[in-house]
């Protein structure tokens, strides 16, 4: 497994971070013409296929993460760029903007533990899912995935680091 360190100023845009931005790049390069999904995308375009669930951002779909990647067969998705809201909080925040209000089943772990379930499903064995957050967690051995990559985004005082962390599928095609 390798792990990089690299400083950088926080951007609320995490992939317009440069070290993201090549990290991305990197492994969507292994699969030219593959299928590559953003959850959460925001503004960004990097993905083949693009989700929000904010409307003001001009995505392929808009819809709450969980239903987006349900729209996906089992081992249909070359890489998963999987940059959800860091915490509850965040997440609260996020809805509040849209004039929604967060759930208690929203908050808890059990919301983000369901779409890395999904994802687990979705990704092609040999595939790769790049997850952004405050811990290394990622997807996880449990839903078929093993770390090849740690990037450490360290943003210096008080900011906490973004921690992206790549895994690529194992197992065999089913």
């Amino acid at each position: 497994m390798e792990i990089n360190r690299v400083w950088q100023m926080p951007n609320a845009k995490t992939f317009r971070i440069k070290a993201i931005k090549a990290l991305i790049k990197k492994y969507i390069a292994e699969v030219p013409h593959g299928v590559v999904i953003d959850p959460f995308a925001n503004d960004s375009k990097i993905a083949t296929v693009t989700n929000d669930i904010d409307p003001q951002y001009s995505t392929d779909y808009h819809l709450e993460a969980t239903e987006f990647l349900r729209l996906f067969g089992k081992a249909s998705v070359d890489i998963v760029l999987y940059d959800p809201p860091y915490s509850p909080r965040q997440l609260s925040e996020c809805y509040k903007r849209l004039g929604k209000s967060a759930t208690m089943k929203d908050t808890q772990a059990s919301y983000w533990s369901e779409q890395k379930k999904l994802i687990g499903e979705i990704v092609k064995p040999n595939g790769f899912c790049i997850s952004f957050g405050w811990n290394s967690g990622g997807v996880g051995k449990k839903n078929g995935f093993e770390i090849v990559e740690i990037l450490l985004i360290a943003h210096g005082g008080s900011h906490n680091d973004t921690i992206c962390t790549v895994e690529r599928k194992v197992g065999v095609e089913v």
